[in-house]
């Protein structure tokens, strides 16, 4: 059999009322507990976990003094990052290879990515660790509990969550005119416990275009809030909120050969607000929990060609949904865990000007998912799952998905895992300029399976993971010149169209270790062999934008008096820009270094290098990237 890699929690706590809140680590992480709450949305023992998780918590945030989130997202196993300029600019984030529109992101529970695109993509440029307490990032197809878009894998970040009383706040600046602050706050007071958290982030940056002189810069203000309160005993009511509003400037194409990004005073604007209202009702001595909620997301992007130009293009995107979530232990050896959804979705786009155009379309789709949990014998878990979605256009799809983990002696764990995923046509797919009603769903199947051996009491994991997956009906641009095909009547131009086939295969391995306290090593490495298996031209080649090997090792050492001196390592291999495979972008090797020193026990001043070696890259054709970089800072916490 095929064994999939574990994944454990950084602390052993009750079940959170909002089941989007997971508590995972990676395999390579050296601290490990007993209790993790899964892709599965449950909590569950280490050992009875078959899925490829990666947790990131508040610590790794701060030791690795992260302001945007992807530069720690990059580090681990199976992702790869791409930024059209500095920060602030376009970014995607591609999981175990597939598309980059195919990663469900969620926040706090609510599914943020944005439907007024045309893939239905994440702008990762936003996403800042300000009010960020961890992040989980889901490898591989597992629409059972998440439903579309969760073919590549699922990034889920939670906020600060209301807790006992704690304080933090930093402030720091550096290279590129960069200024950086956050503070946040949480407590309890009774029934009540919430946390409020904001941030702040401007630099100057540096040209969109590579070929560019001038500056694009990016500024953004945002902040999250949690409340929570206790009606009676297990039952209570959960309210979050997140908003951010960012400004980056970019630049545009030039009008002549060979067409590429060139300086332009064109900027962006985009406000994102998001929203959870649920209520929880954990009874029977936890065996039957239930969790009941609506969350929104609201995103409007504006850009304009110079400042105090009218808009060139307008984008309004909107996401409601509807859940209900129970989680039932009838007997000690099984669990079911059953679902049902909705959610509606609507977008605005507007070009404006004499040959501009105007775009208004909505869809909605119901969903029920279930899941048995089952433990024939103590070592033994296996996990099966079955969800139905009906979508308003194209109809219904089942999807199915297992797991197994058999935990051994000598702290030896066995896993495998089976998993589909699906991603429902976008808006702009069906209705858009270039949009065909008649779209299927994308659908993905995937194995994984790996083995963790820990050793020496936990001061030594290792794990390593095998996963092959299978893309169909992937939509992509179909070009109508010449044919005659009927999905191209009155589409001279060109259509949308389900034509694509992918296939992605790879190993992960992952080594922690601990060789005397204070000191930590952590390297990962991810071999991905993407493939463009559509019929045509292009049949073999490796999908774009996706290296095939890339490994990052991170080292810390906090020496007895307080000062902690780091350093992390990111190597990324050669990959294609195009699908043609007719652009190479070279591969990179980024050095960072870092320290932090206690004045205190409420205090910390620390400082970094980035890109050490001031190394020449890119990771779009045509986009410029950061050079060498020097940022230092205070951090204040209280507890």
């Amino acid at each position: 059999m095929l064994l999939a890699v574990p994944v454990h929690a950084q602390t052993a706590a009750s079940p959170p009322a909002n089941n989007e809140d997971v508590v995972i680590a990676d395999a390579s992480r050296v601290d490990q507990h007993d209790v993790v709450v899964t892709a599965n949305r449950v909590e569950q023992s280490t050992r009875e976990v078959g899925q490829a998780v990666t947790v990131l918590t508040r610590d790794d945030i701060d030791r690795r003094q992260t302001v945007v989130l992807t530069d720690l997202l990059q580090t681990t196993p199976g992702v790869t990052v791409t930024r059209n300029g500095g920060v602030g600019g376009l970014t995607g984030l591609s999981i175990r290879g597939a598309e980059s529109t195919q990663t469900l992101v969620v926040i706090d529970g609510i599914r943020v990515n944005d439907p007024s695109t045309p893939g239905g993509q994440f702008d990762f440029a936003n996403l800042l660790s300000s009010s960020v307490e961890r992040v989980e990032v889901l490898r591989g197809p597992n629409s059972v509990p998440w439903g579309s878009q969760a073919i590549g894998g699922v990034v889920n970040i939670i906020t600060q969550r209301p807790a006992a009383f704690e304080a933090r706040a930093q402030a720091e600046g550096g290279s590129y005119g960069t200024a950086f602050a956050s503070a946040g706050v949480s407590g309890t007071s009774g029934r009540f416990s919430g946390a409020l958290n904001g941030g702040y982030l401007r630099t100057d940056g540096v040209s969109a275009a590579a070929s560019g002189t001038e500056r694009d810069g990016y500024r953004q203000e945002g902040g999250s809030a949690r409340l929570g309160v206790d009606i009676a005993p297990g039952i209570g009511i959960d309210l979050a909120a997140y908003y951010a509003h960012s400004r980056v400037q970019t630049d545009g194409f030039a009008p002549t050969p060979p067409y590429g990004p060139a300086d332009d005073p064109s900027y962006q604007k985009t406000q994102e607000v998001y929203g959870y209202a649920g209520v929880h009702a954990n009874l029977a001595d936890g065996r039957a929990n239930n969790r009941v909620a609506f969350t929104i997301a609201d995103i409007n992007r504006d850009n304009y060609p110079a400042p105090g130009a009218a808009q060139s293009f307008l984008g309004r995107g909107r996401t409601e949904r509807y859940e209900y979530q129970g989680d039932f232990k009838p007997l000690g050896a099984v669990r079911l865990v059953l679902g049902a959804e909705r959610e509606n979705s609507r977008l605005f786009t507007a070009s404006p000007g004499p040959y501009g155009s105007t775009a208004r379309a909505k869809t909605g789709i119901s969903s029920g998912y279930g899941e048995a949990i089952v433990k024939p014998v103590d070592a033994l878990t296996l996990t099966g799952g079955v969800r139905y979605d009906r979508h308003d256009r194209f109809g219904g799809h089942f999807t199915f998905g297992g797991d197994g983990a058999l935990a051994l002696g000598s702290g030896t764990t066995l896993r495998a895992s089976y998993g589909e995923g699906f991603k429902a046509p976008t808006l702009f797919q069906l209705y858009g300029d270039y949009g065909s009603q008649g779209l299927r769903p994308e659908q993905a199947r995937n194995f994984d399976g790996g083995v963790e051996q820990t050793l020496l009491g936990g001061a030594i994991r290792a794990s390593a993971t095998y996963f092959n997956r299978h893309t169909r009906d992937q939509i992509d641009f179909r070009s109508c010149y010449g044919s005659t095909d009927a999905i191209c009547t009155n589409r001279p131009y060109g259509v949308y169209d389900n034509i694509a086939r992918t296939t992605a295969e790879g190993v992960e391995l992952a080594l922690a270790v601990r060789p005397v306290a204070g000191f930590t090593v952590q390297g990962e490495y991810s071999y991905i062999n993407a493939l463009n298996r559509s019929p045509g031209a292009n049949y073999g080649h490796e999908l774009a934008r996706r290296p095939r090997q890339t490994v990052s090792l991170s080292a810390d050492y906090r020496f007895p008096f307080g000062l902690q001196l780091g350093g992390t390592v990111l190597v990324v291999g050669d990959s294609f820009d195009n699908a043609a495979n007719t652009v190479r972008l070279d591969g990179y090797e980024l050095t960072s270094l870092r320290a932090e020193y206690p004045l205190g026990k409420r205090f910390a001043i620390y400082g970094r290098v980035e890109n050490l070696f001031d190394e020449k890259y890119q990771t779009a054709a045509g986009y410029g990237t950061l050079g060498r970089a020097a940022y230092g800072g205070v951090r204040l916490k209280l507890r």
